[in-house]
């Protein structure tokens, strides 16, 4: 049966923010299978702050999208049709895919999996999937928290923060969010955060004063410039920076100042580790086990912003730099099976 399939296309690179014309939704049929090969049909496509540093040609973690090449993002779909027996029609798969209808994929491209009985589908592109592990080991890898240590993570009511807040509770430590709306603030309250503060109305270092009494013992950073600086004022001998984003920047025009309390790493024999989540990919059941368990004791919550259709990626994926996604930002794509 021939498909049509649409996919948005990088069509030049954008300067500041994303804007009408960077990407261009172009039409096309999907191509026969051949063998080893799968089709799949995309249920959902997660949208997130890197979508924006692929778009740039720039050094990074990995190639950059190229001019004309269909934009890169993270996917869950189901097997529509399969010549390859690692690949049962019907099957779920999620992965590294792209902005389209339908994929075409080789043997190993996709991991299969199961959903439980009672979990929603969208958790697999949140808690259970790759936001999740970038919880799970951004925080206890490579920060270690321990009881009665102060936690102070940024960006803090999105989908990554959110989590970090919870699973720092679950260890026993003090912790502070960061966020930039009051209902936000409210949010992570509830969610157990001993305190929130909202940068936009606040100012953060006074206010981290006043909430960190202790000093900072850990930093889990996603935003960069002034809000890190303000943190690094306050960080505790051994303290520990895990550098999960840098969103402050992924829009900037020019160079974004600071962080101009750098000599406190040196001073405060703080270590500081960038990461990416695939650098884990070996354990990655490892941390989804914990996080189910965690959910199904009632110990994490998450909340989820699904936009409707493929057609309003490119505007949807604004939320993140606006502030105005309420959790895991993802398009539904196509209807669940």
């Amino acid at each position: 049966m021939t498909r049509t399939n649409r996919q948005w296309k990088l069509a030049k690179r954008p300067e500041g923010a994303i804007s009408e014309g960077d990407l261009e939704l172009v039409p096309s049929l999907v191509a026969d299978l051949e063998d080893g090969q799968a089709l799949i049909r995309n249920i959902y496509l997660s949208l997130d702050p890197t979508n924006r540093i692929w778009m740039s040609d720039m050094d990074q973690y990995m190639p950059p999208v190229e001019i004309g090449q269909v934009m890169r993002g993270g996917t869950l779909g189901v097997v529509e049709e399969s010549r390859n027996p690692a690949y049962p029609e019907g099957a779920l798969v999620s992965g590294l895919g792209s902005w389209q209808d339908y994929a075409v994929v080789p043997a190993d491209f996709f991991q299969t999996f199961e959903k439980p009985a009672g979990v929603p589908l969208t958790a697999f592109q949140g808690v259970l999937g790759m936001i999740g592990a970038t919880a799970y080991f951004g925080l206890l890898d490579i920060c270690d928290p321990k009881e009665g240590e102060t936690v102070v993570v940024t960006a803090a009511a999105g989908a990554v923060g959110s989590l970090v807040g919870q699973i720092a509770k679950i260890k026993g430590c003090h912790v502070v969010g960061i966020a930039g709306a009051d209902e936000k603030c409210e949010w992570l309250r509830s969610l157990g955060f001993d305190a929130a503060i909202n940068y936009k109305t606040e100012n953060v270092l006074e206010t981290l004063k006043q909430h960190c009494p202790k000093g900072i013992d850990v930093v889990f950073e996603n935003v960069g410039g002034e809000i890190l600086d303000a943190s690094l004022t306050l960080i505790n001998q051994n303290a520990r920076i895990s550098l999960c984003g840098l969103i402050a920047e992924y829009n900037a025009e020019g160079p974004v100042p600071g962080p101009y309390m750098f000599r406190n790493i040196l001073m405060k024999r703080a270590r500081v580790q960038g990461f990416i989540v695939t650098d884990f990919a070996p354990r990655f059941p490892e941390a989804i086990g914990q996080l189910a368990q965690w959910m199904a004791e009632g110990r994490l919550q998450y909340r989820v912003d699904v936009v409707d259709g493929l057609e309003n990626a490119p505007s949807a994926v604004k939320k993140l730099f606006d502030g105005s996604n309420k959790g895991k930002l993802m398009i539904r794509v196509s209807e669940e099976p």
